[in-house]
């Protein structure tokens, strides 16, 4: 398919441009940390003395988040997996961490891969941003390493837990988690605002919204400075007024089209009631306002619900849950996974490694820690569960079906990077057909040739 063609050009100048803007050195912070030529913190405070034998296979592993600095529950919960793998296999393999943080992720990732310094492992999305990796060989097929030994009879499903890490039939990452995106709320809020049933439709989203405000709460804290954030609402949105993403594809639909230019709307519609800040707050600055009780609401996945009962434990009693109104039971969902580079020396010790994030030990710390759903059979104490999870739960066990984010489930990374911008845009300002015109004439341009 000629998006396909358009991924690999895209790959190639993505890198290039990373490695080039990437290239200057930083002072270390830390006297447990080193940074390397694209400006990513290697961790060297984890595992043993012994890792320098000649006899270890050594191994990297990039993340998105700095894991001596998080108070993210789901990041600690990986500082431990690492910290195990170190002394369970000490003398034998070890792995060290190269961190970075969301939003910097990818660019210093595809700067490692442009100089030839892939990280045996790293966290990568599903969908198009996994296929960036899988079509010029970066990542690679992993699929006999999860049919031995009995690793892929462990998890949900089977082989169906792995659909959105396949592609012509092969395996490309293991999933480590799943996650739900729906709507967090401040219940003391919700109460003091007289609002006793959550909104199940559109106008009972801006009927809350306008009772939060009159009650003198801003009714929304989210991130339009970290594009994705918006556009996973945007994406809501799209669904619910019907978009259908199949006919994007084959060029039958237009961006132009009643279903994407009346979710713009929605959303500038939505945006009266967002924070005064949200054009420049991060996701982690516009997740602080929610767990901080600066807003009532926060439109998020449930992978947030570490971030928030990480940083302000008290805040959990007071945490409800509901699903995006308006999608007939339609939830956006997805999984941390991880790849292996088809350039590394020691694909044994990455499989061991990797085979850590879905042990029993590291699936009940996701579902009794961390809040996220857990990939394999493992049996964990509901009881020791975060409050939310029971709520997410639920609205994942409802969902009439799934989907997955609009940046990652469009023709390539671009293209979602385009739409991402595009929503921005649309926010602060620019007439929404202008907006939409931008994705359009990228697909005339790239995809629909």
């Amino acid at each position: 398919m000629k998006w396909k063609k358009v991924m690999a050009t895209t790959m190639a100048a993505v890198m290039l441009v990373a490695n080039l803007s990437a290239c200057g050195n930083s002072e270390n912070s830390a006297k447990d940390t080193a940074t390397d030529k694209t400006g990513t913190t290697t961790d060297t405070s984890s595992g043993s003395s012994t890792a320098s034998s000649g006899d270890v296979q050594e191994i990297t592993w990039m993340f998105w988040d700095d894991l001596n600095a998080t108070e993210d529950l789901i990041s600690l919960g990986y500082k431990d997996t690492v910290e195990r793998f170190n002394k369970d296999y000490e003398g034998v393999y070890h792995v060290t961490p190269i961190t970075t943080n969301l939003e910097e992720y990818y660019t210093k990732l595809n700067a490692l891969v442009a100089a030839g310094e892939t990280p045996d492992v790293f966290i990568v999305s599903p969908g198009p941003n996994l296929t960036t990796y899988v079509d010029p060989g970066v990542a690679a097929d992993l699929t006999d390493y999860v049919k031995a030994d009995g690793w892929l009879d462990t998890f949900n499903g089977g082989e169906g837990a792995f659909s959105q890490q396949t592609y012509d039939g092969k395996i490309y990452a293991v999933p480590l988690n799943i996650a739900a995106a729906c709507v967090f709320y401040n219940t003391e809020m919700f109460e003091a605002a007289g609002i006793s049933e959550m909104p199940t439709d559109w106008n009972g989203m801006i009927d809350a919204c306008e009772k939060l405000q009159s009650a003198g709460y801003t009714p929304i804290t989210i991130s339009a400075g970290t594009a994705w954030c918006l556009s996973m609402l945007a994406g809501y949105l799209c669904d619910a007024e019907g978009a259908d993403l199949s006919k994007i594809a084959d060029g039958s639909a237009s961006w132009l089209d009643a279903p994407f230019v009346n979710a713009a709307n929605k959303m500038v519609e939505l945006s009266k009631y967002f924070q005064p800040t949200a054009a420049g707050d991060t996701n982690d600055v516009a997740t602080a306002n929610f767990y901080n009780e600066k807003a009532a609401m926060l439109i998020q996945g449930s992978w947030a619900i570490g971030q928030i009962n990480g940083a302000n434990p008290d805040f959990e009693s007071k945490c409800g849950v509901f699903a995006f109104p308006g999608t007939n039971g339609r939830v956006i969902a997805k999984s941390d996974s991880l790849a292996m580079s088809s350039a590394t020396k020691n694909p044994e010790a990455c499989i061991a490694f990797m085979k850590y994030f879905t042990d029993d030990t590291a699936q009940k710390y996701t579902a009794e820690v961390g809040g996220k759903i857990p990939v394999t059979k493992v049996e964990y104490d509901e009881s020791l569960a975060p409050a939310q999870l029971p709520y997410v739960m639920d609205v994942f066990g409802k969902a009439s079906s799934t989907f997955g984010f609009y940046n990652e489930s469009l023709a390539s990374t671009e293209a979602g990077s385009t739409f991402d911008d595009a929503m921005v845009s649309i926010y602060l300002g620019t007439p929404v057909e202008e907006g939409l015109q931008v994705v359009e004439d990228f697909y005339k341009d790239n995809v629909w040739k």
